[in-house]
């Protein structure tokens, strides 16, 4: 039993019928019911599926998801959050309700969906007196690993869900959960502006069917050993993310820093070094 949000299109579409087609009953949700389709889509294939619409960022259409998935389907094994919006802007320019819009329905939505998740698979787990099956799949992107100019809060939303997901995998691994984050780089009608019209011929390298299966496999028990992971994923491509690493480490001489020896050890650290070399890891964008 399975919760993908934002599935009524693009990428969430296609995580809902790839873990349908695993063999998982699913709850479709969306802000409207544009997933009806997606369900019966699911069901002329002879699935199992239900839709529940609602903003992800209110905590009361949390709370109906995992009570759909429970009431009708006798249990929640996965979740996928996938719900998103954009309010591309730069940091000078943009809005409160900009950046509070992004930041609720991304960080947020994830927040409370996997909030609720995790609360009703830890009391089965202390019910049981072990481990249940259960699988969180949130979705970060890029954008947080280029700090993407226009973006400033759906990169810091994007950064927040791997926070987020690391401190759901430590925190709730005791109990079964694996919660995992994937960067997908995916023609959807969110990116339609960044990446254009797909190619008249031949696979798309940007289709979200790049993405689906990584997701299904995430999601199965067969992944029992990935946890809090990010992956970067597009094109029949899968790059697993290194956690960050210290680049270099400062001591003082004396009992407190002076301005002077910061000066002249972290100062000199990055002498002559240009200063739109940031931390950021552009490099992932050509990966093969």
């Amino acid at each position: 039993m399975a919760i993908v949000t934002g599935a009524g299109a693009g990428l969430g579409r296609a995580e809902a019928l790839a873990l349908a087609r695993s063999g998982a009953a699913v709850v479709l949700n969306d802000v409207t019911d544009a997933a009806k389709t997606v369900v019966d889509e699911i069901e002329a294939e002879g699935g199992q599926a239900l839709l529940v619409t609602g903003d992800v960022g209110e905590r009361a259409t949390a709370d109906a998801l995992v009570e759909a998935a429970v009431e009708h389907f006798g249990g929640l094994h996965v979740v996928v959050n996938n719900a998103g919006v954009l309010r591309d802007r730069m940091i000078f320019s943009m809005s409160d309700e900009e950046w509070d819009t992004v930041i609720r329905v991304h960080l947020r939505g994830h927040f409370l969906l996997s909030r609720n998740a995790t609360a009703y698979w830890r009391t089965r787990s202390k019910a049981s007196g072990g481990p249940v099956p259960a699988r969180i799949v949130n979705t970060a992107s890029e954008a947080f690993l280029v700090g993407s100019a226009g973006q400033p809060n759906y990169a810091a939303a994007k950064a927040g869900i791997v926070g987020l997901t690391v401190a759901t995998a430590r925190g709730a691994a005791r109990y079964g959960v694996r919660a995992n984050a994937i960067c997908p780089r995916a023609r959807t009608a969110m990116t339609a502006e960044v990446f254009g019209d797909a190619p008249a011929e031949g696979v798309d390298p940007l289709s979200v069917e790049h993405v689906a299966p990584l997701v299904a496999y995430l999601a199965s028990e067969r992944a029992d050993r990935i946890n809090g992971q990010v992956f970067v994923v597009h094109g029949g491509m899968v790059a697993l993310l290194r956690p960050p690493a210290v680049e270099r480490r400062f001591d003082t001489n004396g009992p407190l820093w002076t301005a002077d020896e910061l000066d002249s050890t972290v100062g000199a650290h990055f002498a002559g070094r240009d200063p739109e070399t940031m931390f950021a890891a552009t490099e992932i964008l050509e990966l093969p």
